[in-house]
């Protein structure tokens, strides 16, 4: 039991339960923060372990693991803004559509609200007034019918350079954690340095994910990190495959 400050009322469990804020975190920016920065993490690790097994240059592998994190930065940030924009094209259309088919064909629309509600368990008197309650409003009747028949969001368009920017710098970021070895160390200890700290990133960023989505973060973190890491090391075998030989 609680006290109502304003009142002084004491409230019920489930007022107060109510009163809490929701104790998730919004997720909008965790997806485009993993895209990115997984993405970014995987790629370079895999470049650079390439070209550091095949010439043992430290030069090579930071011009060319610089020159890799920029032009995935740029891609994966043009990916995301042209993807998002798509998204919200095609979540427009479909409403667009559903508007057309309930002036058009409202019987068979009607229809299909009563077999949506229907299959969730509602009947009789109960599911005539869910149906007639929903269609008495087309906004309300399209919402419905874009979230329950096509399993659709809204997107907004204005989220694309968002979204872009996040996943640009995320790739960024990502990226340049398997570089940082390189700089201050010999090439063969940087290799394996490199692959660890990655492999505990993608650890603790699939851990963290799970935290706040859902999920066993143990579990979500190794499978991240040896996914990650397996994919990179495809570049460290091709890169063995054609070895530099050095004078």
């Amino acid at each position: 039991m609680g006290v109502n400050s304003s009142t002084g009322a004491k409230l019920t469990l489930d007022e107060v339960h109510h009163s809490q804020h929701d104790p998730h975190k919004p997720t909008s920016s965790l997806s485009d923060i993993i895209l990115g920065g997984q993405d970014g993490l995987v790629n370079v690790l895999g470049v650079i372990l390439g070209l550091a097994a095949a010439t043992g240059d430290t030069r090579v592998v930071l011009v060319a693991g610089l020159a890799t994190t920029f032009a995935e930065s740029i891609s994966m940030g043009a990916v995301a803004y042209t993807t998002t924009l798509a998204d919200a094209s095609y979540y427009e259309s479909e409403r667009e559509r559903e508007y057309r088919h309930i002036q058009e064909v409202p019987r068979l629309e009607r229809e299909e609200v009563r077999e949506i509600y229907l299959r969730k368990g509602f009947q009789g008197e109960l599911l005539d007034r869910i149906v007639e309650t929903i269609t008495a409003n087309e906004d309300v009747w399209v919402a419905v019918m874009m979230a329950e028949e096509h399993k659709l969001t809204p997107v907004k368009r204005g989220s694309a350079f968002r979204s872009a920017l996040i996943v640009g710098i995320s790739a960024i970021v990502g990226s340049l954690i398997p570089l940082s070895p390189f700089v201050i160390l010999p090439v063969q200890t940087s290799m394996w340095v490199s692959i660890l700290i990655t492999a505990i990133t993608l650890f603790l960023v699939g851990s963290y994910k799970a935290r706040t989505t859902v999920g066993n973060p143990g579990r979500s973190g190794l499978e991240m990190a040896a996914i990650g890491t397996i994919s990179a090391m495809a570049g460290y075998a091709i890169g063995l495959l054609f070895k530099v030989s050095t004078p």
